[in-house]
């Protein structure tokens, strides 16, 4: 296997006294479509947040070999600029070094990969949830990141808008790494090639994806799996 994109060793994590990550150790590669599961609070978007060095380790070792330039994060609840749609893309554009007019043409190809170009005048704070994250997908695209982190990309959308978003999650992920936080186990077993079930800040399963549901796994990743454990 190639040399791994993020690698990390007995990684701890505190937010005052709570700890977020106990000795967090796995790699991730180039390439791999990696689920992060488990209840709330059991460390997924602490351990987004890590890898996109949003959140510094207590103790541990971290090595990430991929800058954050060639990384985009999208979080549950996308934060929209006071502007158009169109410029919340080109705005990231410009201050990766495209020229204005070209970041404009470039978000404007980006609406349309997403089925939002209607949309582009629009203040983007006025969208619905899922036009929101169809504008965040469309920021991140245009970017052409080698590696996608998304914290619940679809928790808060209605069915429709899972699917779609779903859908438009698994085209951008084509041909890049992602890592993604869900409570959705069907999506999960779309999405992603391997998965890392956490429970209270710990790494208690690491499996291919067929591994995991069909094999067997530790009792609260067992638990979790049938709805028992919440």
């Amino acid at each position: 296997m190639s040399e791994a994109l993020f690698s990390l060793h007995e990684i701890d994590v505190h937010y005052g006294r709570v700890p977020a990550l106990v000795s967090a150790t796995l790699s991730i590669h180039a390439g791999e479509r990696v689920a992060l599961i488990g209840a709330n609070g059991s460390g997924k978007s602490t351990l987004l947040r890590v890898l996109h060095g949003l959140v510094p380790h207590a103790s541990g070792a971290f090595v990430g070999t991929v800058p954050l330039r060639a990384q985009a994060m999208l979080f549950q609840r996308p934060h929209m600029l006071r502007m158009s749609v169109r410029n919340n893309v080109a705005l990231a554009l410009w201050l990766h070094g495209a020229p204005w007019r070209s970041a404009q043409r470039e978000a404007t190809a980006a609406l349309g990969r997403v089925g939002i170009a209607a949309l582009a005048g629009r203040n983007a704070r006025t969208l619905s949830g899922g036009q929101q994250q169809r504008l965040a997908l469309a920021r991140a695209w245009a970017l052409k990141p080698a590696v996608l982190l998304l914290d619940e990309p679809t928790a808060s959308l209605d069915p429709t808008a899972k699917r779609e978003v779903e859908t438009l999650i698994a085209d951008a992920a084509h041909g890049r790494t992602l890592v993604f936080a869900s409570h959705n186990l069907g999506q999960v077993k779309r999405l992603a090639s391997r998965v890392v079930y956490l429970e209270r800040g710990r790494v208690l399963a690491d499996l291919p994806v067929d591994d995991f549901f069909n094999g067997p796994l530790p009792e609260e990743a067992r638990l979790f799996v049938k709805g028992e454990l919440v």
